[in-house]
């Protein structure tokens, strides 16, 4: 009896996914989607965090493995931190580069998934080739898949594309966009992807399943993913509330990263009919019973405003010459989904005038977009595990 779960253990295929995230929380919020996913279709995961932990990802049941975290102080992303905010040093990358080899020599994984990289995240490339070097160096080298969002942040450095043309010829088996090509398809953001059509796979968008009803209701549910840089936006709805006629309740929703001088500021500004909160694991279900969303267009959080049919303000994440969340807003008020508002242009008034029209939009019904893309990975790994 003792030996039935070990041999089940061993048969499911082994995945290891790692995952790095360093501003906001989108990135291993749709990488627990998929893990989750994966488990559910008898795969063996180990997901692979080296971010700020945040509450609740990747939750129960997902085996977790947590480098020593490190972040970026701003959207400029430039210069890595670790817990303490000091500067990572390279005896600090060493270590977590040993201990990311070693996490994966134990997992021996059939399929290793890497997020965004190499299309992105080049801060942790000091781990992560003596990873694919390991990987090709394997007496049984298994699948490997880099794990994309389907719009990708424009270049700015010549070479930039052509280097990550030759990574993923040499490295990868597969790039997995997890996106619906009616929507966004990934030559629109990335030009030489048609060097590597071959490899590339939609999954469909990452979405949740549909919420249950929420135990409380709000009229307006305003959230500033992360909450790293999200202060600006919550602060002019703040101000904006009292003039928005059709609007009682408010939920905001600051992000477990806002910095704490922000959050008690904001906390203390909250009146009659406003109520304040870092974080809520019904964020989904709280969408689907409110008239209006207002946040940034982040790729997790438009997942869950065309999963609930929810009117939604955007108001897309552009320092530092970030474009990714500008072209999703962009594409989503085209197809009549969404109201824009720039972030250089946020103040009170805008903001409640943005409001206004958003609320006047019909409520959106039958999304046309493929919302299964975490169970469309699990088809997707299965079907090119089998066929190995």
């Amino acid at each position: 009896m003792g030996e039935a779960p070990l041999k089940a253990a061993t048969s499911a295929p082994r995945v290891f996914f790692y995952v790095q995230h360093l501003l906001g929380i989108g990135h291993i919020a749709r990488a627990s989607r998929i893990a989750r996913a994966l488990v559910e279709d008898g795969f063996d995961v180990t997901l692979v965090t080296g971010g700020t932990p945040v509450p609740g990802f990747p939750g129960e049941g997902i085996r977790h493995i947590e480098l020593p975290p490190i972040a970026v102080s701003d959207g400029s992303f430039s210069g890595l931190m670790d817990s303490t905010g000091q500067p990572v040093n390279d005896a600090f990358k060493d270590n977590r580069t040993s201990m990311l080899l070693g996490a994966y020599q134990g997992a021996k994984p059939d399929i290793v998934i890497i997020e965004a990289f190499p299309f992105g995240r080049r801060q942790v490339r000091f781990e992560l080739m003596p990873l694919l070097s390991a990987i090709e160096h394997s007496l049984e080298r298994p699948l490997v898949m880099t794990s994309l969002r389907d719009i990708l942040q424009e270049r700015a450095k010549p070479g930039r594309d052509e280097e990550t043309i030759t990574l993923v010829k040499k490295h990868f088996d597969a790039v997995l966009v997890h996106g619906d090509p009616n929507f966004a398809r990934l030559e629109e953001t990335f030009p030489l992807a048609d060097q590597i059509s071959q490899r590339i796979v939609y999954t469909g968008l990452v979405a949740p399943s549909k919420p249950k009803p929420p135990h409380e209701r709000f009229d307006a549910v305003v959230s500033a993913g992360g909450g790293a840089v999200g202060a600006a936006l919550i602060r002019a709805t703040l101000e904006a509330a009292p003039l928005i006629k059709d609007i009682k309740s408010w939920c905001f929703i600051t992000g477990p990263n806002m910095p704490q001088a922000d959050f008690d500021e904001i906390s203390a500004q909250s009146g009659k009919g406003i109520s304040v909160f870092r974080f809520r694991k019904d964020f989904a279900s709280l969408l689907s019973a409110a008239k209006l969303s207002i946040s940034q267009a982040g790729y997790n959080t438009v997942c869950d405003i065309l999963q609930t049919n929810c009117r939604s303000l955007l108001i897309p994440f552009a320092a530092g010459g970030e474009t990714e969340q500008g072209e999703r807003a962009s594409r989503l008020a085209r197809l009549g989904l969404a109201h824009v508002l720039e972030e250089r242009a946020i103040s009170p008034q805008s903001m409640a005038d943005a409001i206004e029209r958003a609320l006047e939009l019909p409520a959106p019904e039958n999304v046309d977009l493929d919302l299964d893309g975490a169970a469309g990975t699990a088809k997707i790994l299965r079907r090119l595990y089998d066929e190995r």
